[in-house]
């Protein structure tokens, strides 16, 4: 290992220590001793953890306060400080971080929060699938009437994900971002609705959380999987409506590009 290497490693190391610092390792600014040094990084990583978790969880932010939101900010980045230089990648530790911090229990519906949160920040950040067929409803509607379901494939939108939880996440995430009343919230709070959240983003990079019901939520799931049609709509159940499915999935730009792979033998 290089010179410099090792001090960055020691840096970070002390950084989470009360240990004092190996001779060298710490470049200090003039007049400032190595305490007041290690200090100000200690300072500087905590407030660049409460930023970057803040961004990729408005949601938990907002429900834990500004400053428990700082203290556990800073508590994560000191058990799961990040592996890349990209911070926007860094966080994913974070609901099961919660989930099993006892001080946080009295919140049960957080976890999953953080676990929609990170989706929502990761189709923000998704890359965009390579170029095939467009799923407009012309192409759509031809595929439908001319591929055999046992090997057509539904492809969802950029950063499709579904999150399942037994409190009403979608509904508190919605109410937080300003697109529902809070007292829709907490009526569901009470009511101790469970909801499927779907998170995707549209052609227009815009992202967007769905409530949706069990057997749509059903069939999102297996298209992410991703099964033929055929398969999914088994996975559905008799309570599912395509037609109705495939309307809203249009409206909504639920879907991606179009895939048909070849029968198989």
């Amino acid at each position: 290992m290089n010179r410099e290497a090792l001090r960055q490693q020691r840096l970070v190391a002390a950084l989470w220590r009360d240990d004092a610092l190996p001779e060298g390792g710490l470049r200090l600014p003039a007049r400032a001793t190595a305490a007041q040094a290690l200090a100000a990084y200690r300072g500087n990583a905590g407030a660049t953890a409460e930023r970057a978790l803040g961004a990729a969880f408005p949601t938990v932010a907002a429900l834990v306060g500004h400053e428990p939101f700082a203290a556990l900010a800073r508590h994560f980045w000191h058990l799961h400080p990040p592996q890349r230089g990209d911070l926007g990648e860094w966080g994913d530790e974070l609901p099961g971080f919660i989930a099993r911090n006892g001080q946080l229990a009295d919140v049960p519906y957080l976890p999953d929060c953080a676990a929609l949160d990170w989706a929502v920040h990761r189709a923000a950040r998704a890359a965009d699938p390579p170029p095939a067929a467009p799923a407009s409803p012309v192409n759509l509607l031809h595929a439908l009437a001319h591929t055999d379901p046992d090997h057509l494939r539904l492809p969802l939108a950029a950063g499709a994900t579904l999150v399942s939880s037994e409190h009403p996440i979608a509904t508190l995430w919605l109410a937080h971002d300003g697109r529902l009343p809070f007292d829709t919230a907490r009526a569901a709070l009470q009511a101790h609705q469970a909801e499927h959240a779907f998170v995707w983003r549209d052609a227009q990079y815009r992202v967007h959380v769905q409530a949706l019901a069990d057997a749509d939520a059903a069939f999102m799931a297996a298209l992410l999987r991703p099964l033929v049609l055929s398969a999914a709509l088994d996975e559905a159940g008799p309570g599912f409506a395509f037609d109705r499915w495939l309307a809203r999935a249009l409206g909504a730009q639920w879907l991606g590009d179009l895939h048909t792979p070849p029968p198989q033998r």
